[in-house]
């Protein structure tokens, strides 16, 4: 009876009904899913657990704490982690990987919000434990949002930003109530906010010790740490969650280990020999050639690919606009253009790439190939003024070479647009309005990006710009990209690369609004601050209808791609992995590909 007075209490103040709990939120629509659904279409629900899995991955670490700013990639991959999953921290819902956002109770069993998003109350299940045995309450997610507010790295500590009230209602649950600031996204993004143990964390210290062994409420806890070189998960026989629906298929294995290699090299000599399990592929001429070995010939190991439905994403060299050598769009245009990728791709990569045109390619939200509607030029507005025409047209494309390194007419036309930028080939240099010479340098952190930082030397060197090559090593990679202390990176998968959705939202503004551009650790590596783009990022996040949707992306690609704050570089269709055949995966691929959290070890079978 408390419970319901003080919800009636609740919608009494806030002049509202009380809405009625749902078991899913979806940013558009319904979800797929019905109430009483059972698990994902995408797991095997039917899998024996048990077994074990290594994976490698490229790095070290020196944290046990994702969500501070020391721990950004120094911390150990698992505990948080999109790709090889949440095995100890767990978010209030989880997302399903095969609707384009769509989130379903977990931590928080059901959710409950209005027509116009103004709050969402999150109703914990009573059943959640922590690894210790207490229960996950109310009080751990009020706990969270204020630590993450206070000791927390972006885009966690800027949550309550967005938050009038944040209050206790009945016995296990929490209400947010927004603020003009938030979005129709919002309630989503606290969805998927992580949830910490307040008896189990020293807020003093939290931002400090970090190789503190965390309590979590995942289904996993850790057995063994090997500070920069390993770290072992084991499978919690005691995990609250194992019958959840969405969490069913998922935590197969027993044991879970991250083994770090210096090198990509000798973790692919690893995995060759058996010491690692599952080897994620991008490397077109490794996939071809790289699998002649005794255990691929005889069928040990499976090269599987794999076909999401999603954009493409944009991989490419990032221009730091911070720097005064880059603040002239034409400049950055110029240098782009330069790029051959037609060479790069017959020599590097025996044409197995195709060239990226936008940042959501090969879908109904990319701009290229799509001409700008006219509810799309209304929301541009006065920006539609300094778009290129053939951008707004959706023909826009990067140059085309003729394939030998040394397109004179490419280059010409970079020269050209240079010298409108007050720029001029001086002694074989080519020499800024200050007369000082044009040069810069990009920062990489393995082979790959050296050999395409080699590749846009060579092009660079012939019109008079001077690319200096500097390779640093993953934890000073992270410190200077942190601080945005750099002229360009690279950016490439797997690791850092600026991922397309089929739901673009508020990670759009950590990447590029100008609220991102001077704050430590956040992802607008090209400095970005535009009126128009904070705009369009804006009416994206409040569109209601998929058509308004549509047109506000498509706006914002248009924006972005005019800008040219990075040179695209590629794509290729599919998802290549390796993996040796004890380790099995489900027959189906949801529309964000394959997720290995799902996968299982087929011995235990």
């Amino acid at each position: 009876m408390r419970f319901l007075a003080t919800l009636l209490l609740s919608a009494a103040l806030s002049g509202a009904a009380a809405a009625e709990p749902v078991h899913g939120i979806a940013m558009h629509g319904e979800p797929a899913l019905p109430a009483d659904y059972q698990h994902f279409s995408y797991v095997n629900p039917d899998v024996k657990k048990g077994g074990a899995i290594t994976y490698g991955v490229v790095g070290s670490f020196d944290a046990l704490n994702p969500f501070v700013l020391k721990g950004m990639r120094s911390s150990a991959r698992g505990l948080w982690d999109e790709v090889l999953g949440n095995l100890v921290f767990e978010p209030l819902m989880q997302r399903s990987r095969d609707e384009p956002f769509t989130l379903y109770g977990l931590l928080a069993e059901s959710a409950e919000w209005d027509d116009d998003r103004s709050y969402v109350q999150f109703n914990i299940n009573p059943d959640a434990k922590w690894s210790d045995g207490e229960p996950v309450t109310a009080d751990d997610v009020i706990f969270t949002f204020n630590l993450l507010k206070d000791k927390g790295r972006p885009p966690y500590n800027r949550r309550l930003a967005l938050v009038e009230t944040m209050e206790k209602v009945g016995d296990n649950s929490v209400k947010f109530t927004f603020n003009a600031d938030a979005n129709r996204e919002t309630p989503l993004i606290f969805a998927l906010m992580p949830v910490l143990p307040q008896h189990a964390i020293d807020p003093e210290t939290f931002d400090t010790d970090t190789m503190t062994t965390p309590v979590g409420s995942g289904p996993y806890a850790i057995a063994k740490v090997e500070p920069g070189q390993r770290i072992v998960y084991e499978r919690r026989d005691d995990y609250w969650g194992k019958d959840a629906p969405s969490m069913v298929g998922f935590a197969n294995y027993d044991t879970v280990t991250i083994d770090y290699y210096l090198q990509d090299s000798t973790l692919f000599e690893a995995f060759k020999k058996g010491a690692v399990d599952v080897y994620l592929d991008d490397d077109p001429s490794h996939w071809a050639r790289a699998y002649d070995f005794p255990a691929a010939a005889e069928g040990k190991v499976v090269k599987d690919e794999f076909h999401p439905k999603t954009p493409t994403g944009m991989q490419g060299f990032v221009f730091n606009t911070r720097r005064p050598k880059f603040e002239d769009a034409r400049v950055r245009k110029a240098l782009s253009d330069v790029f051959d990728f037609e060479w790069v791709n017959k020599t590097l990569f025996n044409n197995a790439y195709q060239r990226t045109q936008s940042y959501w390619q090969n879908s109904a939200l990319g701009a290229y190939g799509n001409p700008a509607s006219e509810a799309e030029r209304e929301l541009l507005g006065d920006a539609i003024d300094v778009i290129d025409p053939a951008i707004l047209a959706g023909d826009y494309a990067m140059p085309v070479t003729d394939g030998s390194g040394a397109d004179r007419k490419v280059l010409a036309a970079a020269v050209k647009l240079l010298g409108e930028a007050g720029y001029r080939i001086a002694n074989g240099k080519m020499t800024g309005p200050d007369g000082k010479p044009l040069a810069f340098e990009i920062m990489t952190t393995n082979e790959g990006q050296e050999k395409l930082a080699l590749a846009y030397q060579h092009t660079l060197n012939l019109i008079g710009v001077a690319l200096s090559i500097r390779t640093v090593d993953d934890a000073q990679y992270q410190k200077r990209l942190n601080t945005f202390d750099y002229d360009m990176i690279v950016l490439l998968a797997p690791g850092f690369w600026y991922q397309s959705s089929l739901s673009p939202g508020a990670e759009q503004i950590w990447r590029w609004d100008s609220r991102s551009r001077d704050v430590e650790g956040t992802f607008n590596f090209a400095g970005v601050a535009s009126a128009d783009v904070d705009r369009m990022i804006n009416d994206m996040l409040e569109a209601r209808s998929t058509d308004h949707f549509t047109d506000s992306v498509r706006a914002f690609d248009r924006l972005l791609v005019n800008g040219h704050y990075m040179l695209p570089l590629y794509h290729r269709e599919g998802q290549w992995v390796a993996r040796w055949a004890t380790i099995e995966h489900p027959t189906e691929t949801p529309i964000y590909g394959y997720q290995l959290p799902t996968w299982w070890d087929q011995t235990a079978q």
